[in-house]
């Protein structure tokens, strides 16, 4: 079987778990490390042809991540696409198992009853606090309804203030952000890569998280790991 993924936390869990399938990913699959594959381009920008002339038995992609006319272009040019559409932790690792089973796994890898039991184990937070999630900035845009990221920090006990904005992905005006006054403002490393001298300094007065994006918006072997990562990054944030 040969499988090309579009969205970089599936190809780490392919490749994590049936390696041998996976005959091409994005320029962004930059998990395993050595992940040794064609290349085809960007999540928004894949390059076609290079796809098709992989002659994939199936294409993997996102409803999110992945562009609708790009992935009806591989359709009509007779190549499967297995979409998925990930809102939530239960979601995400639904879809895994069915991606793992769409490519061929013999049986369900242990990181994927590992990550499960990570997230089944935590406790109910004892104090709730709300944050502020920039994912951008030129415009600035942050987390809003209905987006996996949001309800991972939901699980930590972070509630975040737009969750309830009719936009996913909102564009506000940073004096809005900063009106809303939270108790922490979450900076992810992706798709805007925030650092301690990027992002912060938009913020002054108000702790700040400066978090992995892989564990924040991953759905994938890394969410093994997301509990204690992201929990440890507040909790530094909120001392």
């Amino acid at each position: 079987m040969r499988v090309v993924s579009l969205v970089p936390s599936l190809t780490e869990a392919v490749a994590r778990t049936v390696p041998a399938v996976l005959a091409g990913a994005t320029d962004w699959c930059t998990h395993p490390p050595n992940l040794d594959v064609v290349r085809v381009g960007g999540t928004k920008n894949p390059k076609l042809d290079r796809i098709v002339s992989l002659a994939p038995d199936l294409v993997i992609a996102n409803e999110e991540e992945n562009r609708a006319p790009d992935l009806a272009a591989l359709r009509a040019a007779g190549v499967e696409v297995l979409l998925t559409e990930v809102r939530d932790v239960p979601r995400a690792f639904r879809e895994l198992a069915r991606v793992l089973d769409a490519c061929g796994a013999a049986a369900r890898p242990r990181w994927l009853d590992e990550a499960e039991e990570a997230w089944s184990a935590l406790p109910v937070p004892g104090v709730r606090r709300t944050a502020v999630v920039p994912v951008w900035r030129r415009p600035w845009m942050v987390l809003g309804r209905d987006t996996f990221a949001g309800d991972v920090l939901s699980r930590l006990g972070v509630d975040h203030v737009h969750a309830t904005h009719p936009e996913r992905y909102p564009r506000l005006p940073l004096e809005e952000l900063r009106a809303a006054a939270p108790d922490v403002v979450v900076l992810p490393d992706e798709p805007y890569r925030f650092t301690a001298d990027d992002g912060p300094e938009a913020f002054a007065g108000l702790p700040c998280a400066l978090v992995s994006g892989r564990h924040l918006t991953w759905y994938g072997p890394s969410l093994a790991e997301a509990p204690r990562v992201l929990g440890e990054a507040l909790r530094a944030a909120l001392r």
